[in-house]
């Protein structure tokens, strides 16, 4: 078991939003988990991976595919209250879920 955030690089992030947003995508896919999935990821560590992927369509087309595996997945998409305008998509949450399941989707990725 574990969860994957996968970070929209082309955005020119802060530290302090960047982790923002991939704690948004974390609770977000968590709470889109069944409760058997959540509960066999809290009792194994919580594992926890960051990646990046070079752009917008880049991450949709990542959250597409890990809804079609029927994985529990998140787009973040920001409010626009500081620095990006409201509805661009950020970070994508996938998990937790199978450790093989998600490398399905997302075992090209590099690791932020």
């Amino acid at each position: 078991m574990k969860q994957i955030m996968v970070v929209n690089e082309a955005l020119p992030l802060p530290r302090g939003k960047l982790a923002a947003q991939v704690a948004h995508a974390s609770i977000a896919a968590f709470l889109s988990a069944t409760n058997e999935q959540r509960q066999e990821w809290l009792q194994s560590g919580m594992p926890k991976i960051v990646l990046k992927c070079p752009s917008e369509e880049a991450l949709t087309a990542l959250h597409r595919e890990a809804e079609a595996q029927s994985l529990p997945t998140y787009l973040v998409r920001d409010a626009g209250r500081t620095v990006l305008s409201e509805g661009t998509i950020t970070c994508l949450g996938i998990g937790p879920a199978d450790s093989t399941e998600i490398d399905k989707v997302t075992g090209e990725l590099k690791l932020l």
